[in-house]
């Protein structure tokens, strides 16, 4: 039975009918299909071939994925690329020093020579896209999901590697709908990203942490980075003799700025949704995932963040990794508030007793479904204890405690020695040498301990010990904070990089020797081994249960739902998403505008709170009124939100109006809408997005870099 299910996935997964406006994370290949129609009955003017095709220059040659999970947008014939302040955050930060704080000052390029090179950063130019499922499936069937499972996985590495092209492409091929289809990705990758430019924080991340997520919003979170290739515009390392690079296509700029009820669509990479997980789920993550990890960064924002007031260095050595930190802390705060006011769990029940309604009146209910649901039951029992061991052990060993980062790749060289693989041995210390000078500029002891010896007191507190190794119990038990640190992280050479890197230039059996007897990496050692073999096997076990069970239970989703609309589940790939300027009341009384503007932020304006200390020049421009095409209605305005369906890896994402113009560039959602990548809600979901004019105002009047400006298209 399930094998018929799988084979009328084809026809059954997108269905021509009346789709929602606000909700959906489409497929651009099938937008000419599926979506088109809607979109050019709510305003669109152009074609779906405008904005996927091919054979020729479209929209999507101008959208990249950013680094490892934002979006970008070129605007430039000249490979000039904006995405947002927060996804450039990292490489602003690592050109800051005390002498030259870039993060607190911003930065501009006054001209190419200027340009900042960005090691490891790249952008990636989707070329196409393609449904590959036939080819996957291809001789599955009559097969145990074991053996099916084996050949599914050689069939993807061979359309991976064909599709390559000897190394030319970077190719993925991903499942959608839990395995019931398959795309693949190809991409051309290019590895020379120059800033070019960058507001000072308290322009690109006014308002802070206390702001993120929030409405209404007054910042301006934008970067602006220009691609370089070669002299035959191919993807390049970088050289002095590179050139921007010269895209198939580029976003014209719109002036004209935006009204209630004007279309909008956000292209770009959602990172990762769960839209059709079970009751199981969404209870697991609202009376437990959500709460424990909360719990545990509240601890860790709050060393950081009383280290950083004190002191200008330590703001900036962990400014990046604050932010971090905090964004997903905030949104999972507003998730359990969003799933609550929903009534999450008993939505997901009710739609599950419509499924079995609908399975028994189809006659596949018994054999098919009841075994599906039941194993549901019984494998969360299992997997509820073991996932929180995994959060905790994720969120303090794996990323909490700094030296720990360290520790794992030291635990790397001591197997490697220890299994004689020589070549390994060189390769691991090399690489340890060359992240070193990175890790300590942003590493501040005094913080580190701290994290270090509170971190591990909640750890052994909050889980059983049997999720514990027994000597980690036993070191806890008998010290106290203060000898924690006397008889374990002071005595360790990691904290000292002079005698580290000394040491790691020695012979191998010295390495050896002083790695195994470091406490700290002794302790890293046996936590991290305890999580690999005693957690984390036990939890892809059950997870890889639950998606099997997944796999069946959305292939009858898709049954049921045959002639309405099924959009995937985001998975860092590029979709549409498209929606109206629209504002929205998120309580009883409460009505927010569509729309910010400058005169907030000024009213927001306090000296004492950096991420609120509005700079002398914005003040300057405000008082003189210096507003150039910019303002509207004698004001200049700052962000919009939009009824767009976004999630992470929609940061930076390119949003357009009816003729594909650029009047946005996406970077939140609203704080009463982070549940949206569980279950949506059309009232109180939106997307907030910079509007274009204020970008430019302070690329053009704020920095003094018009001329950045001349290579940009921008229609009055």
């Amino acid at each position: 039975m399930i094998k018929r299910f799988v084979s009328l996935i084809f026809f059954l997964i997108l269905i021509v009918v009346q789709l929602s406006a606000k909700e959906g994370m489409w497929i651009p290949v099938l937008l000419e299909k599926y979506n088109i129609e809607e979109m050019q009955d709510m305003g669109f003017k152009l074609s779906a071939k405008d904005i996927y095709d091919v054979n020729n220059a479209s929209m999507k040659d101008a959208v990249v994925i950013f680094g490892r999970g934002c979006t970008g947008e070129i605007i430039s014939n000249d490979g000039l690329l904006i995405t947002n302040h927060h996804c450039g955050y990292r490489q602003i930060q690592s050109h800051s020093t005390i002498e030259n704080d870039i993060l607190t000052n911003g930065f501009w390029a006054m001209s190419r020579g200027e340009e900042l090179q960005n090691p490891g950063l790249t952008v990636s130019f989707l070329e196409f896209m393609e449904d590959v499922s036939e080819k996957v499936f291809d001789n599955t069937e009559g097969l145990t999901e074991e053996d099916k499972d084996k050949i599914i996985s050689k069939n993807i590495a061979k359309i991976q590697l064909e599709a390559s092209e000897n190394g030319k492409y970077k190719t993925q091929v991903k499942p959608l709908f839990y395995g019931n289809q398959y795309f693949l990705y190809v991409y051309k990758v290019y590895k020379d990203v120059r800033l070019v430019g960058a507001p000072p924080s308290a322009i690109g991340k006014f308002g802070g942490d206390t702001d993120n997520w929030m409405w209404p919003r007054h910042t301006g979170d934008f970067s602006l980075f220009r691609i370089y290739a070669d002299k035959n515009n191919e993807p390049a390392e970088y050289s002095p003799d590179n050139v921007p690079y010269k895209p198939k296509r580029f976003f014209p700029i719109s002036v004209k700025g935006t009204q209630p009820g004007d279309f909008t669509m956000v292209f770009g990479n959602p990172g990762s949704t769960t839209q059709y997980i079970t009751s199981n789920e969404v209870s697991l993550i609202l009376d437990q995932r959500d709460p424990d990890r909360i719990k545990i960064r509240d601890k860790k924002l709050a060393i950081i963040k009383a280290d950083m007031e004190k002191s200008k260095k330590v703001r900036i050595q962990y400014s990046a990794k604050y932010a971090s930190i905090s964004n997903a802390w905030k949104k999972w705060q507003g998730e359990m508030l969003g799933l609550k006011r929903l009534d999450a769990v008993n939505k997901k029940i009710q739609f599950e007793k419509d499924f079995q309604n609908w399975a028994i009146e189809n006659g596949v209910w018994n054999n098919t479904y009841q075994p599906v649901f039941e194993e549901f039951d019984e494998v969360y029992k299992e997997y509820a204890p073991y996932i929180q061991a995994a959060d905790y052990y994720n969120e303090i060993v794996l990323r909490g405690i700094e030296v720990f980062s360290l520790a794992s790749k030291t635990n790397k060289i001591i197997n490697d020695i220890e299994n004689k693989q020589t070549e390994k041995v060189t390769n691991s210390i090399g690489e340890l040498l060359k992240s070193l000078p990175k890790f300590y500029k942003d590493y501040n002891q005094s913080t580190d301990e701290k994290l270090f010896t509170e971190l591990l007191v909640v750890l052994a507190n909050d889980l059983d010990s049997k999720y514990l190794p027994d000597d980690f119990i036993e070191i806890m038990e008998k010290y106290d904070n203060d000898k924690l640190l006397k008889k374990v992280y002071h005595k360790s050479i990691l904290t000292n990089q002079d005698k580290l890197t000394e040491l790691l230039h020695s012979e191998r059996e010295d390495v050896l020797q002083s790695f195994r007897k470091d406490p700290v990496i002794r302790l890293f050692k046996s936590l991290n081994f305890h999580y690999e073999v005693e957690i984390k096997p036990k939890v892809d076990s059950l997870k890889k249960q639950i998606q099997d069970n997944m796999k069946v239970y959305m292939a009858g989703i898709m049954e049921m739902k045959s002639g309405q609309p099924l959009y995937a589940d985001a998975n860092l790939t590029l979709r549409v998403t498209y929606g109206k300027v629209e504002g929205y009341s998120p309580k009883d009384g409460i009505k927010y505008k569509h729309y910010t503007t400058l005169s907030g932020i000024m009213e927001k304006d306090n000296p004492e709170i950096y991420d609120y200390d509005v700079p002398d020049r914005l003040k300057e421009l405000y008082h003189s009124k210096d507003f150039g095409i910019y303002e509207e209605d004698g004001k200049v305005p700052v962000c919009f939100t939009a009824s767009n369906h976004t999630s992470g890896g929609n940061s930076g994402s390119p949003v357009v109006n009816a003729n594909g113009e650029l009047i946005g560039v996406n970077f939140d959602r609203c704080w009463e809408g982070t549940m949206s990548d569980i279950m949506f809600d059309p009232e109180m979901c939106r997307n907030i997005s910079i509007d274009i004019r204020y970008a430019l105002f302070i690329i053009d009047k704020f920095a003094g870099a018009g001329y950045l400006l001349d290579e940009m298209k921008i229609v009055k």
